[in-house]
């Protein structure tokens, strides 16, 4: 017996306990419902008490009223008055007032004497006795009104006097027992409950569609769930490093995280804003406009390179736009020196190539027992490219600038494009200030080289002359000047304002990013891009980037002389 007990203890202590279930509180929505619920119901039961005890009122005050008419029609009556001064009053007034009594709804008509001694009465027993009630102030010659408890049972009842000329011969009392009064009061009640039950299943009603509603539009959730989601909701706004906006259907600012103002240039008072009110630019404005969803598109703000992507929210009807958007600054920045050393590596392999033919030239030269022709060919093509090095060496200081010029001059003598430094260029090593970064020179002088190589080439056909670009680097009033030339066609005068426009280009390939990332770099940096007509009939681009730290210049339409940012 006691193993027993040991072994059941056992099996109870290795028993997993039930956790006791939690309540899942009650829904928003559902609480709402039972508030509204009582609500109405107090309301309604308040009006039928209110109604209920108005209805009461008006009942004896309407029965005081027919009462009053009915002893002032009977006191009037020249039957009557000539009745009181007969010998025996009983005999013409009892039939009298019992046709009265039944004609005009009363419960009794009582015609006595002024010493209270009934002629009449509903009960003809009771005739001859004293009528039980106040008469004092009818004998004064006053008509009034009381609750009497007499014969028949407590009554509403008015006396009046019967007068003949001046003097008064008789008095006439007329009632309606508070039964009567009280049953019509509860007959007005019955149909009184019935209205207000039917405004309480009304109320009730629409308290629960309306709640339906809401519960649906709550997800069934309570209070402190929903208060909870919202906290959750702006942490998570807040805590997103990718930009968040959210337009109506309206296209109106519904919402616009931290990282979305950052990205934008945008101020904390925006939400509720039209889009086309916040002053970006054209193209993102229109992509963000637009009703079909767009994918990973690239667009420039004012300093920035965003990526976009827009999604429709879309219900039973349109509801709006959720827009996404990632900083691509640095990686478009990187991916323009990637492409650099890209051109790099191509111009080395070219030049290898080179001088692997020129090698073999040299050593069958050698072979052929010319070595002094050897030495000439091998002299005259170091003397060429020595010359190009030394000149961007001893003009350009600074070695990224200085490591780009040799690597585009290399890619565009591979594409059959001179390019050459002017003999006026000049920047020595430690100029630059820490705030003009390397990575943006090569932004800036990186596409305008391209893009004048390109041009240069795509023109060469126009005067049979050999493709050039020419790249001017100085600093000139206490600024950093860049300018590159090129030998193509030129920029059209009716486009200068849409060169600087992301999109725009004259390739039949590309993004048209390269000039919008110069003039937003240089904009950036507080300096201005120009644009005019070179020497050797192509454009020519200016860069003004100041060497002192500035403030940004605000964005504005380039013009033919110069494109201010």
């Amino acid at each position: 017996m006691i193993r027993e007990r040991r072994i059941a203890r056992r099996a109870l202590r290795r028993a997993p306990r039930r956790t006791p279930r939690t309540r899942r509180p009650r829904s928003l929505a559902g609480q709402l419902f039972a508030m509204q619920v009582v609500i109405v119901a107090v309301v309604v039961a308040g009006c039928a008490v209110l109604a209920y005890v108005n209805d009461s009122g008006q009942a004896d005050t309407a029965a005081r009223h027919r009462v009053v008419a009915a002893a002032t029609a009977i006191a009037d009556a020249d039957s009557v008055v000539g009745a009181a001064r007969s010998p025996d009053p009983s005999a013409t007034l009892e039939p009298y007032a019992l046709r009265v009594q039944k004609d005009a709804g009363v419960d009794f008509v009582t015609i006595m004497d002024t010493h209270g001694i009934r002629w009449t009465h509903p009960d003809e027993e009771l005739i001859g006795q004293h009528f039980l009630g106040h008469i004092a102030p009818a004998l004064r010659g006053r008509t009034f009104t009381e609750t009497y408890t007499g014969t028949l049972g407590a009554s509403v009842r008015a006396v009046t006097p019967i007068r003949d000329g001046t003097a008064i011969v008789g008095l006439v009392s007329v009632g309606i027992k508070v039964d009567t009064i009280s049953h019509q009061v509860r007959d007005q009640l019955t149909v009184l409950v019935a209205v207000a039950l039917a405004a309480l299943a009304l109320g009730g009603l629409g308290t629960y569609v309306a709640n339906r509603r809401l519960r649906r539009h709550t997800h069934g959730m309570a209070a402190d769930e929903l208060s909870r989601m919202y906290d959750y909701h702006q942490a998570t706004l807040h805590a997103l490093r990718e930009g968040l906006v959210l337009l109506d259907a309206d296209r109106r600012v519904v919402l616009c995280n931290d990282a979305a103002r950052e990205l934008l240039g945008l101020g904390t008072g925006v939400v509720g804003s039209y889009v086309h009110e916040l002053g970006l630019p054209v193209s993102l404005t229109g992509a963000l406009l637009a009703a079909e969803p767009r994918i990973d598109e690239v667009h420039l703000t004012a300093e920035r390179v965003v990526v976009v992507n827009t999604s429709p929210v879309r219900g039973g009807d349109a509801r709006g736009t959720v827009v996404t958007l990632r900083d691509h600054t640095d990686l478009q920045a990187l991916t323009g020196e990637l492409d650099s050393v890209r051109g790099f590596a191509e111009a080395l392999r070219s030049q290898a190539h080179e001088a692997s033919n020129r090698l073999h030239t040299v050593v069958s030269l050698i072979e052929l027992g010319r070595a002094d022709d050897a030495v000439d060919f091998a002299t005259s093509e170091l003397r060429l490219a020595q010359a190009l090095t030394d000149q961007v060496v001893a003009a350009v200081g600074e070695p990224v600038l200085a490591a780009l010029l040799l690597g585009k001059a290399a890619e565009a003598s591979e594409r059959g494009v001179e390019l050459t430094v002017s003999e006026d260029s000049r920047i020595d090593d430690g100029v630059l200030p820490p705030t003009l970064v390397a990575r943006d020179l090569v932004t800036v002088l990186g596409n305008l080289i391209d893009n004048a190589i390109d041009a240069a080439i795509e023109g060469a056909g126009q005067d049979g002359g050999r493709p050039s670009v020419t790249v001017v680097a100085r600093v000139e009033d206490g600024e950093l000047l860049l300018r590159v030339s090129d030998s193509g066609r030129g920029v059209d005068p009716a486009t200068i304002e849409e060169v600087f426009r992301r999109g725009w280009t004259t390739k039949s390939e590309g993004h048209g990013l390269g000039l919008a990332l110069v003039e937003q770099t240089a904009r950036r940096a507080g300096g201005t891009v120009g644009l005019d007509r070179g020497a050797a009939g192509g454009a020519e681009f200016t860069v003004r980037l100041p060497l002192r730290p500035t403030r940004p210049t605000r964005p504005s339409r380039p013009s033919r002389q110069e494109a201010r940012t």
